[in-house]
């Protein structure tokens, strides 16, 4: 009898404690934030929790305990790959279960879920039961999403951004050498003068333009087209599988059309448009970074001829883009070898011929290439500021020329300098042109500055107190080539200018009616502000004539003197003064 009591006590109590077990169990399914699962491997059955349900909005007597209540609910993206995440989990080649994906609610959207689990095996190492949990991580998610959104997204625009154009244009050079016949071209968008549109009316109206930009290209390309915002004001474009070159003009063809028409911005009417290079995949790229520099060469050739156009990319424009870099590269060295010359055009009245004044005009000696004329490496000076230190060459030692020709001759003679747009955008110009005068000893009423219209233009009113300033020197300012601008009359009274210069394509027309009356109406506008005026590339007597008539009172071109070096100036004066 004592025996058997002992074997009752003991069962009972094993009973006690496995009830106590199954309560701890149940309190803590019911607590958990987490859904817990039990799935019994022999009868095919799973315990769902009760938190496991409600997480995706379920009752109760919803959920059954098939298996199938659970994979039915994964996402079709991700059931495999969940199946086979658990497959070799029981087959023994994972520590653990570990899963993170879709599981469908109640509402029919999708959350995301982390499923984790462990098998239970027997002595043979065989499964028999395996148990886990649930865990929401929707939050986690899509803040990892919204980081990997701002991640290849541009903030402001939210195009696409650098890094993920490249990654998607590698794909599509990578899709070029596995189907035969698929073409891709890249587009390269640079906007138009937008600094003015920064400098005139601030960054916050600048943005918004970018903004606008980003929403009207989007119009002009296919869904499975990408435009993207590489950074400041380029945009680039990836169209993908066109038929030849004609499709990738004709978008381009569309966004010149779509930025037409003005953006509305903080009561502000804006007028933009872009300069884009094309490159098509025909060229047999092997790396994604050479299409997308082709397309930038042939955007700046685009901009070099006239802006507000498109260019296709070819082998020449490559090679144009060598010499350009190697011609940059001889500038510089240029500028440490004084490889500069200076050569001066008399600036002549046209009643007696009188030599009044010189241009001072620079010219490269270079030592392979022989003299270079200002067009063939000026412009490159001006976009790499390299024109900063030869203007500032030029300006000393044209002070300093004219002043030894006036002490040599006995008499005053004016010299004008060009201004650069990079040399006029120097906040400290008039303390540099001083300092130049201090230096050379040469009174500032015989400097005369020139600047081009669209220079005057480009920079708006902010050039109004440079001028002033210039002008309070005691500096004369020429306004250059006018008449080849896009300025109003009204900047002639708004800034203290005191020549005008007739562009020579306007005395070369000379001979014909329209070109007659154009110099005729300068003329009166320049007598009806006061304005002295020199008629630039006189090349015949005839024109020489023609100006006289109309009481032009100075001019310059080769029909009196081609420019000369110093040495060749004096020889002109000693002549003139015998």
């Amino acid at each position: 009898m004592l025996t058997v009591s002992n074997d009752i006590t003991e069962r009972k109590a094993a009973e006690r404690a496995l009830q106590a077990s199954e309560e701890r169990y149940a309190l803590a399914a019911r607590g958990a934030n987490d859904g817990l699962w039990d799935w019994d491997l022999k009868t095919d059955q799973v315990y769902f929790s009760p938190r496991w349900k409600a997480m995706l909005g379920h009752d109760e007597a919803d959920v059954g305990s098939s298996p199938d209540e659970w994979f039915r609910r994964v996402h079709a993206v991700d059931v495999e790959r969940v199946r086979a995440a658990l497959a070799a989990h029981l087959a023994g080649h994972t520590e653990h279960f570990e899963s993170e994906h879709r599981m469908q609610g109640q509402d029919g959207t999708f959350r995301w879920v982390l499923s984790r689990g462990v098998a239970v095996r027997d002595a043979e190492g065989k499964p028999y039961r395996m148990a886990g949990s649930m865990t929401d991580i929707s939050l986690r998610k899509a803040a990892e999403e919204k980081l990997l959104h701002e991640a290849i997204h541009d903030v402001l625009t939210g195009l696409p951004n650098r890094a993920l154009f490249m990654d998607l244009l590698g794909r599509s050079v990578a899709r070029s050498k596995r189907r035969k016949g698929y073409l891709f071209a890249v587009l390269f968008l640079d906007l138009d003068r937008f600094k003015i549109v920064n400098d005139s009316l601030g960054h916050l109206v600048g943005d918004q333009l970018l903004v606008g930009i980003a929403r009207r290209l989007e119009k002009c390309l296919r869904p499975e087209d990408t435009v993207a915002r590489l950074g400041g004001d380029e945009f680039t474009v990836l169209l993908e599988d066109i038929n030849d070159a004609s499709d990738a003009t004709r978008v381009a063809e569309r966004v010149h059309k779509e930025l037409e028409s003005p953006f509305h911005i903080a009561g502000h009417e804006v007028y933009t448009s872009v300069s884009i290079g094309i490159a098509l995949s025909t060229s047999g790229y092997d790396a994604s970074d050479h299409i997308l520099r082709d397309a930038d060469t042939a955007m700046y050739r685009a901009k070099t001829l006239g802006r507000a156009r498109h260019e296709v990319f070819d082998t020449g424009m490559h090679t144009r883009a060598v010499a350009l870099l190697q011609l940059e590269t001889d500038l510089r060295r240029a500028v440490d070898r004084r490889e500069f010359r200076l050569y001066y055009q008399p600036i002549v009245t046209l009643a007696g011929g009188r030599i009044v004044g010189f241009e001072a005009l620079v010219r490269w000696q270079h030592p392979q290439r022989g003299l270079l004329l200002p067009s063939e490496f000026v412009p490159t000076a001006e976009e790499t500021g390299l024109i900063l230190p030869v203007g500032h060459w030029i300006l000393e030692e044209a002070c300093r020329a004219a002043w030894e020709w006036a002490d040599r001759f006995g008499r005053p003679f004016v010299i004008a300098v060009n201004l650069s747009n990079r040399q006029f955008a120097q906040p400290d110009l008039p303390e540099r042109i001083a300092a130049v005068l201090r230096e050379t000893g040469l009174p500032a009423e015989r400097l005369k500055l020139e600047i081009t219209e669209s220079v005057i233009m480009e920079h708006g009113e902010a050039v109004t107190q440079t001028l002033h300033r210039l002008r309070n020197l005691g500096v004369d300012l020429y306004v250059d080539d006018f008449g080849t601008g896009y300025s109003s009359f009204s900047v002639l009274h708004r800034f203290p200018i005191s020549t005008l210069k007739i562009d020579g394509s306007f005395v070369r027309a000379l001979g014909t009616e329209d070109g007659l009356e154009i110099v005729r109406t300068i003329m009166t506008l320049a007598k009806n502000l006061k304005l002295n005026v020199i008629a630039e590339g006189v090349e015949t007597k005839a024109q020489a004539q023609r100006l006289r008539a109309l009481k032009c009172p100075q001019a310059q071109g080769s029909a009196f003197a081609e420019p000369t070096p110093a040495d060749g100036v004096s020889a002109l004066l000693s002549r003139e003064r015998r």
